[in-house]
């Protein structure tokens, strides 16, 4: 949870809106899914190994090299990424204020929510995909790397690797739920309006 409320909202909220949940994705774990630093380390590990085999230890020493230097760049980029997003849950919408260099924000009403998919890291993190409805989409450029992956001609914006997923997950269904059961309660029927009774016409042609 944030200290500062307003620190991932272009401006105050409106009146009768509330925050139910602010918070950043983890930043270790945004090196592991988005960057798949294992799996580097792995690449970089084996062509070490190779240059081992065939008598080369210099060829090995710059291999290692390489690869930490690639692993202190996706090091470097994971912690400005964990610094600069931040992630906020209303009982309207959720705000996603993104950006290293450029910072946005992006609005995603909960009515226009259509599915929230949530995806366990492991150590209570994880990700949350978010479905929207309608035609109107954001850039996958300009979400990444909070957007679910290889979704490129129906981008789904993406809660990336929230400590505590679960219980996010759990308040967002609860406020869509809630948002829904609002909009869904009739309105009230307007009370029938009292009219005078009239006296009948007398029939034409009765006897006096």
């Amino acid at each position: 949870m944030l200290t500062d409320r307003l620190q991932g909202l272009p401006g105050p909220l409106p009146r009768g809106e509330t925050i139910l949940w602010q918070g950043r994705p983890e930043w270790k774990k945004l090196l592991a899914g988005v960057f798949h630093a294992r799996l580097v380390a792995i690449y970089f590990g084996l062509l070490a190994v190779a240059g081992l085999a065939l008598g080369s230890v210099v060829g090995a020493l710059l291999t290692v090299a390489a690869g930490a230097a690639c692993l202190g760049v996706m090091t470097l980029l994971a912690r400005a990424i964990a610094r600069t997003s931040v992630y906020t849950l209303t009982d309207r919408r959720i705000v996603m204020k993104i950006g290293v260099a450029l910072p946005m924000s992006f609005n995603l009403p909960l009515k226009q929510i259509e599915s929230a998919d949530l995806k366990a890291l492991g150590q209570g993190c994880g990700d949350i995909a978010l479905r929207l409805k309608g035609r109107d989409r954001i850039a996958f450029a300009l979400l990444w790397p909070h957007v679910r992956p290889w979704r490129m001609r129906h981008p789904e914006p993406m809660l990336r690797a929230l400590p505590e997923a679960e219980a996010v997950a759990i308040l967002l269904y609860r406020a869509c739920a809630a948002l829904v059961s609002v909009e869904a309660e009739p309105e009230a029927a307007p009370a029938p309006r009292r009219r005078k009774a009239r006296p009948a016409a007398e029939p034409v042609g009765a006897a006096a």
